[in-house]
């Protein structure tokens, strides 16, 4: 059974947030990082970059696939996961832990469009 944490906002494209006031840090899911395989190099974005919601804003790559990552809410990147550029595979250790990036939110109600764990739970039972 994949890990799904019960304070954390969830996408379709298997990504999560963690919301802290009008900041938030994203990553990606059990689910994405087990599908993808062995992760050896994850692309970061710049410090203040803008991105618009379901925007790539990074990607990751593993043995067998490339993948990009969207960004869930409308933000502005506050900070990045530099540990990620020397040790790829930290998202398959701890996908929860290791966050890629922390956004400043444009427009937090966009968290409302979110699923939460318990629907997130619901589509990984449909997808396996």
């Amino acid at each position: 059974m994949m890990k799904v944490l019960k304070d954390l906002y969830y996408t379709n494209d298997h990504e999560w947030v963690k919301v802290e006031g009008e900041e938030a840090y994203i990553g990606i899911t059990d689910f994405a990082q087990h599908n993808l395989g062995d992760i050896v190099y994850v692309e970061l974005p710049e410090i203040d970059d803008e991105f618009d919601k379901e925007e790539a804003f990074s990607a990751v790559e593993s043995v067998k696939a490339a993948s990009d990552v969207y960004l869930p809410i409308d933000g502005k990147i506050v900070a990045v996961n530099e540990a990620l550029i020397d040790d790829p595979a930290l998202l398959n250790s701890d996908p929860y832990d290791n966050w890629i990036v922390k956004i400043e939110m444009s427009d937090k109600s966009q968290i409302d469009e979110l699923m939460t764990s318990e629907d997130y739970e619901k589509l990984l039972a449909e997808e396996e």
